[in-house]
């Protein structure tokens, strides 16, 4: 005779429907996290720290610092872009709703409210950067760190953006200033090859961000937002993302007068030489192929600089 069942045993699949329940409950967290994380911009935070780390190889004295020293260095150059990435998007939310690339973001769909414990946030966040610099790095590494912050999130966000075609021109200073902010850290003194290689980067930034809005020209037209392409056509505007590629590629070769060596000139002309023939070709076909083509050549150029940048210094 069969036993009877006891009323105690557990429900079929109830263990099934904790698992999913607890798997359910983690991926929300994760999409939370994406979310807010995503308010940051730390891809572009990671680029500009990376920039500030080649800064601070390539100036004598880089040896001496400590490894708390470059921690602090890159984590506050990582933490002051991720505080004006995310003013931008809090200032930017209403007119970012009208085009379709950012719709999505967070605080531009209401996916996280846009309220005043931002703006607390990201004040908090970046004064804890700069006084981080400054304690553990030295004054002039906090104020290039401050004055890179700002210059995106002020100058070029509240101040430029939409009232001039050149907006990003003076809103690329902020990656000059990571550029100055690491070699600051090696050497208070700035040295000429420091002040050119944020040269390099202050050149590099209009024609990268300009590819990538002539591939988008119709929602900066539709935003109402004054970029190059909008105000004056784009194919004047990919024969200047092309002038002013071709003026990078010559400038990011002074270093060789410098003092940098082989690796550094194999790492300038191959990565300028291919991003300039991408620029070439969006003057010869100027369209959204043509210009993501050298929106990410301008990305190659840059990484392959810095490596060699860094490498360079490392065996000199």
């Amino acid at each position: 005779m069969n036993r009877p069942l006891s009323s105690t045993a557990a429900p079929p699949h109830a263990g099934g429907r904790s698992g999913l329940g607890a798997s359910g409950a983690l991926g929300a967290f994760r999409a939370r996290a994406r979310l807010v994380l995503g308010i940051f911009k730390l891809r572009i935070g990671v680029l500009i720290m990376v920039t500030a780390l080649a800064g601070m190889a390539a100036v004598p004295g880089a040896g001496a610092l400590g490894f708390v020293q470059v921690l602090a260095l890159a984590l506050s150059v990582l933490l002051s872009s991720a505080a004006a990435g995310a003013f931008n998007q809090f200032v930017a939310a209403a007119s970012a709703r009208l085009m379709p690339r950012p719709r999505g973001r967070a605080l531009a769909s209401g996916a996280l409210p846009r309220s005043a414990a931002w703006l607390a946030a990201i004040v908090l966040l970046l004064a804890v950067a700069v006084a981080s610099a400054a304690w553990l790095v030295n004054g002039w590494a906090a104020t290039f760190t401050a004055a890179g912050a700002l210059t995106y999130g002020v100058v070029y966000t509240l101040w430029l953006k939409r009232r001039t075609a050149w907006n990003i021109v003076v809103g690329g200073a902020a990656g000059s200033f990571a550029v100055l902010a690491g070699a600051a850290a090696a050497n208070p003194e700035i040295t000429p090859l420091a002040w050119v290689l944020a040269l390099v980067l202050f050149l590099w930034t209009p024609p990268h961000f300009w590819s990538l809005a002539i591939a988008n020209t119709a929602e900066y037209a539709g935003a109402g937002v004054p970029m190059l392409q909008v105000v004056v056509g784009v194919p004047r505007a990919a024969r200047i993302v092309h002038a002013q590629a071709i003026a990078l590629v010559a400038v990011s070769l002074l270093p060789l007068w410098l003092g940098a060596g082989a690796v550094y000139a194999a790492g300038a002309l191959a990565g300028g030489l291919f991003f300039v023939r991408k620029t070439r070709a969006l003057v010869k076909e100027p369209g959204r192929r043509t210009a993501m083509a050298a929106f990410f050549a301008s990305m190659v150029q840059l990484s392959v600089l810095l490596a060699a940048v860094v490498v360079d210094a490392a065996l000199r």
